[in-house]
């Protein structure tokens, strides 16, 4: 991922009205690896059930705002974007209103993302010896792809209108 300003994340929110582009709790940028980011995901410490995700589209940026449900899944769930079956961190649901006329008719999203977003750190965990021969890192490249490629479809879907 590319790193991001302030000014460029706050702006690339679809779903978010002006004051809660405004109202956001960034993380510290300076102190992220972009290199190993798939996508930047943060939680609000003020207020924990909000959540904030900017993806990298063809043309630009595209920041979700997402709200946690208060109830959390009662199985062990599968994050949709990195499809870890060996997490070490929660999975929650997450609703994200849609863009534009949609979002203003209540319409929204969901999807069962890891808590922190520890999608880009999960994807890149050595995968265990599935066979002879099975080549671990070509299956983390393919991991990778495949997280981007989610987050990006959920970015889109959320942006259309």
């Amino acid at each position: 991922m590319h790193a991001l300003d302030e000014a460029r994340i706050r702006a690339s929110f679809v779903n978010a009205s002006r004051r809660e582009r405004g109202d956001a709790l960034l993380p510290d940028l300076s102190d992220l690896s972009w290199d190993r980011l798939d996508y930047l995901g943060w939680r609000d410490p003020k207020q924990p059930l909000l959540g904030y995700v900017v993806a990298e589209l063809d043309d630009g940026p595209v920041g979700v705002l997402l709200r946690q449900a208060e109830r959390t899944p009662r199985a062990r769930a599968q994050c949709s974007w990195c499809e870890d079956v060996r997490l070490p961190n929660e999975v929650v649901f997450f609703a994200a209103r849609r863009a534009g006329a949609a979002g203003r008719r209540g319409d929204t999203l969901g999807t069962l993302v890891c808590s922190g977003f520890e999608c880009s750190t999960n994807v890149r965990r050595m995968p265990p010896l599935a066979y002879e021969g099975f080549d671990r890192e070509a299956e983390i490249a393919r991991r990778i792809a495949s997280l981007q490629q989610r987050v990006r479809d959920f970015a889109e879907r959320v942006r259309a209108d």
